[in-house]
Formats: C-alpha cells, sequence, structure tokens
C-alpha cells in the first residue's frame, strides 16, 4: 500500500503500474511518535501525517509546503520505507510547468516500477482517470472548503446537516479533464504529458500562483452553505477565506481543526448550529401536535450552572431554576428539573415538551429534542428584545458573539471556546488568587486609582502577573480594574471579528459583573441590554423552541 496525502498526487499512475495508494487524511490520538523525530511546532497535519507514516511501507509526498517537506526529509533520514518519492509541483500550470511534471512522472514511473518489478498497464491507466469523476451533486448540497479535513470531522459534518456534504477541501476536490479521443494512440511519453497538464488544471490549491479557478467551487447553483475549515496554524487559507467572504453572500462556517479528536465536542457544536441556521433559512420547524399537557421547558446545560425555564402556552415564564452542574450532568439535570416541578407543584408528565441545549444538552435523557446554545441564545434573545442585533455571551467556560438578522435568525457567530480567557472561570481563578468572593469583584474594581493592565490573556500566565501585581503592593480595586479591561479587550475583539453592530445584548453569568460591563461597554461604544436573569436566556430559548 502506497500512502499519500496530496490531491496532486499521480494515483492513477500508480494504479497503472499495479499498485494501491491510500489517503493518509486521518486524525491521530497524540503526536508521539512525531515529536520524538521533529520539533513540537510543526503543522499539525505533518505531524498526523508522520504518525500514520509509520502504518505503511511505502510513500509518496508533494512539496505543497515547508511543512510536507519537512516530513520528507524526517522519513528519509529514518529509512524505514522501502519506497519513499518527493514529487516536485510547479506554482504554475504554464508550459514550463507541465514539461516539469511529465520529468516528474517519468521518473516516478520508472522507480516505482522497478520497485514493483510491474510494467504501465494502458487500459488500467485509462479505468482510473475516467473514474476520476465531479464530486460535486447535481442537487442542494453543502461544500467543505479550505484545509484538508479529517475522515472523522467530514463524516461528522454528514452526519449533523440535512444536505450533502461535499469536500472540496484541498485534499479533496480531485477531477481529471476526460481523456483526449485519441488517448489510445499516444505513446507513454505524450500519455504522460497529457497527464501532466490534467494535474495541473486541477482547481487550484492556495499554493498556486493562479488561484482564480477556486471561484468554480462556490459559483454552483446548488450551493446552499460552506463550512471552511483551517488547520491550526496554517497560514495559506486564512487569505482564501477572507477573499472567499467578499465573493459570496453564502451562509459560511469557519472552523478551525488541529488532527486530533481532542476538539471533537465544540467542533460539533458548531456544526450543530450551523445546520440550524440552515434549516432555518430553507425549512419549517416541526410543530408540537399534542398541547394537552400545557407546560414546556428548556434547560441550559452549561460547564458551571444548569438553567432551566418554563413557559406555559402563552409563552408565559411560570418557573426557572439555576443549580450548579457539578461532575455529573444528567444529575445537576435532574436537580433543575425536581426544583421547577416543586414551584409549580407539579411533575414531570405536566410537561408537552422538553428541549435541551449547552454542552450537556446530548446527556439529558428526560429531553425530547436538543438544540445548539447558538441557536437558542439567538431565539431567547429576540424574544426579550427583537432590535438586538448581536449577543455577547460570557459563561463558564466558554464567550460567543452571535449575530442576529432583522428576524432574529443567526446571521453569523463565534466562539472561544479552546481557552478560559475572557470568560467566568478566568474571574473565579483571579478571585481565588485575591481571596474575594466571586460576587465581591462585580463592585470592587469601581474605585480604582491606577490604570493598571493585565496583559496575559492566558489565564495562568495571568494569573501569574496578578500575583507579581499583589507583591507590587498594588490596591485590589487596580488590579480588579485591569481583570475587568482584560475581559472587556478579550470579548470587545470577538464582537469587531464577527461583524457584530449594536444594539448590543450580554447574556451569560458574567453579565452579573458591572465592572466588565461598565468596561466592555466602553470598549464598545454603546450600552449592553441585560436583563434581571442573564442566565436564563439560553433555557429561555430553548423552551420557546419546545413551545413551537
Amino acid at each position: 500500500m502506497t500512502g499519500y496525502t496530496c490531491k496532486y498526487t499521480p494515483v492513477e499512475l500508480l494504479y497503472a503500474l499495479g499498485g494501491k495508494a491510500e489517503l493518509l487524511n486521518d486524525e491521530a490520538e497524540d503526536f508521539e511518535y512525531a515529536e520524538g523525530v521533529t520539533h513540537a511546532n510543526l503543522c499539525c497535519h505533518a505531524k498526523a501525517l508522520l504518525e500514520h507514516s509509520t502504518a505503511v511501507d511505502e510513500l509518496i509526498l508533494v512539496n505543497c509546503c515547508d511543512s510536507i517537506r519537512r516530513v520528507y526529509d524526517v522519513l528519509k533520514s529514518q529509512g524505514r520505507h522501502k519506497f519513499l518519492f518527493l514529487f516536485d509541483l510547479p506554482h504554475d500550470d504554464g508550459a514550463c510547468a507541465r514539461q516539469q511534471v511529465k520529468r516528474e512522472l517519468l521518473q516516478l514511473a520508472g522507480l516505482y516500477g522497478r520497485q514493483h518489478s510491474s510494467s504501465f498497464d494502458r487500459q488500467l491507466f485509462f479505468e482510473a482517470c475516467r473514474a476520476s469523476t465531479d464530486p460535486v451533486p447535481d442537487k442542494p448540497f453543502l461544500a467543505v472548503m479550505g484545509a484538508r479535513v479529517s475522515r472523522r470531522l467530514l463524516l461528522s459534518m454528514q452526519e449533523k446537516v440535512q444536505y450533502p456534504v461535499i469536500d472540496l477541501t484541498c485534499g479533496g476536490n480531485r477531477r481529471l479533464e476526460p481523456l483526449p479521443s485519441h488517448a489510445e494512440t499516444l505513446d507513454f511519453v505524450a500519455l504522460m504529458d497529457w497527464y501532466a497538464a490534467a494535474l495541473l488544471q486541477l482547481v487550484p490549491c492556495m499554493r498556486m500562483t493562479n488561484v482564480g479557478g477556486r471561484r468554480s467551487l462556490w459559483e454552483n447553483e446548488n450551493l446552499r452553505g460552506i463550512i471552511y475549515n483551517t488547520v491550526k496554524f496554517c497560514d495559506y487559507y486564512g487569505f482564501d477565506y477572507a477573499a472567499l467572504k467578499k465573493e459570496t453572500a453564502l451562509p459560511i462556517l469557519k472552523i478551525e481543526s488541529d488532527f486530533t479528536p481532542q476538539s471533537a465536542g465544540q467542533l460539533s457544536t458548531r456544526l450543530e448550529a450551523f445546520a440550524e441556521s440552515l434549516k432555518a433559512r430553507h425549512g419549517t420547524l416541526p410543530r408540537i401536535k399534542n398541547r394537552q399537557r400545557g407546560l414546556f421547558a428548556g434547560i441550559d446545560s452549561g460547564s458551571t450552572t444548569t438553567k432551566m425555564v418554563v413557559l406555559d402556552q402563552s409563552a408565559h415564564v411560570v418557573a426557572s431554576s439555576i443549580v450548579r452542574t457539578g461532575a455529573k450532568t444528567q444529575k445537576s439535570a435532574q436537580a433543575a428539573l425536581e426544583e421547577v416541578c416543586r414551584q409549580l407543584e407539579t411533575d414531570q408528565d405536566s410537561f408537552a415538551a422538553i428541549v435541551a441545549t449547552g454542552y450537556g444538552r446530548n446527556n439529558i435523557v428526560f429531553a425530547s429534542d436538543t438544540k445548539t446554545e447558538i441557536t437558542c441564545h439567538a431565539k431567547g434573545a429576540h424574544f426579550l428584545n427583537s432590535d438586538i442585533r448581536t449577543i455577547v455571551d460570557i459563561g463558564g467556560q466558554d464567550s460567543k458573539v452571535i449575530c442576529l438578522d432583522k428576524n432574529g435568525a443567526v446571521a453569523n457567530f463565534i466562539m472561544n471556546d479552546k481557552c478560559a480567557a475572557g470568560t467566568g472561570r478566568f474571574l473565579e481563578v483571579m478571585a481565588r488568587t485575591l481571596e474575594l468572593e466571586l460576587l465581591d469583584m462585580s463592585n470592587a474594581g469601581f474605585t480604582w486609582k491606577h490604570d493598571l493592565t493585565i496583559s496575559s490573556m492566558c489565564t495562568v500566565f495571568a494569573e501569574s502577573e496578578v500575583i507579581s501585581l499583589i507583591a507590587d503592593n498594588h490596591s485590589t480595586a487596580d488590579i480588579i480594574h485591569g481583570l475587568n479591561k482584560s475581559v472587556a479587550t478579550k470579548t470587545a475583539s470577538m464582537v469587531s471579528r464577527s461583524g457584530g453592530q449594536a444594539p448590543y445584548m450580554m447574556t451569560g453569568g458574567v453579565a452579573r459583573n458591572m465592572g466588565v460591563v461598565r468596561e466592555l461597554e466602553k470598549k464598545l461604544g454603546a450600552s449592553l441590554f441585560i436583563t434581571e436573569a442573564p442566565d436564563l436566556c439560553g433555557a429561555l430559548g430553548a423552551a420557546l423552541f419546545a413551545l413551537e
């Protein structure tokens, strides 16, 4: 088996020479081997490739970036592969580039044929070329664009949306132009000349000089939306994404993967929220047919607290509860349910529907349906104030900025869920460092005298910085003011990146911290709409979905 990773790899030639090619595009559980043979800052896809390279005896790489060149150098020095080849791909598709690729093909054919003791089979070559067909269907679909996407992540996308999801990344989207009518009469060298041109005419990846052909990826009448994948620390596709945002009005979800399964939960939330927004644009919501039981509830299972809101048939809030989530999601959800039942003097059988949201939504056994917190916050915010266009939600473990259209549908959103900086957890850690209760921090920063700046956005480093400020005898009020500014700066940056506009609404537990609220209002240059119970917005949205 011959492993490869780039769409420009001449897999048809390998097939015609008696080989079998396997795309090495899977995630790795860890990078133990890769970081043992190279440095830790290597591209995560390159490290995953190194991990999977140990499972094949033969490997053909394309010098599409410096990281892949580095992989080749490392594997060559290891000397563990029976066959290792670095295909030299030019950056353009002109006549000279075509001749260069043809020389590479002829060289590879000679080396690979000797390795396999085989000769070129014309009919197998023609068969493989004809099998390279257009992956784009003639019906509505979603496209994954940008950097290569792992098979697990692609499968996850396909499971979560109502449309076919087609891989149009640099690892997919491989369609050769049709064979010439006189292909049977061409000798091997002439056939490789045609093949070189065909490879260079693939939809260009971002390392090519002329990327104008990429427009064909999104100029399709059946395309309903784009999931744009970037690989951590890879700059190539940042430019492509910026250009794409200007070129098309299609809904786009930008995600980042690191070729490990560690971010599966965060990516799942993004994908589900995107799927829900598409459904709101193109479909209708299911309706509850039996309303004999007159209560409708939403439960928001967050990382820190679990919130529940109950509505009657007229969408009036009749009960609510907030409990600590703790170590067991189901246990805290049951406690929230029991609390609202106590308030209403009823039991679970009185509910017509219960919709769960939040990170623990899939683990709540008594819920009749689930929705992402993105969609539920949008629903709840629009219900509370239909003028709101941007929601700033700072929760215990993550922060979100959700942009709404005039109808209250999600127009765009971004999440900070890989780092605790700027979240409730960040403030909890700092309160503990300052030996304060979290509630006491809300107003303690109003009496500051010296304008301190907490420069570290990482929670761990910021804690060290605060300890240093304490040692330098700075007042608690000054330090808290610096922390409030730090949270506000990070949050305002997210609002700017999302394209958020006023009127603004702030939700989540941190909305109760007036020090953070005031600093964020300064950064945004506008006031924040905050309800009496900002924690309950997501649960309210879930309850409204239950009512619908």
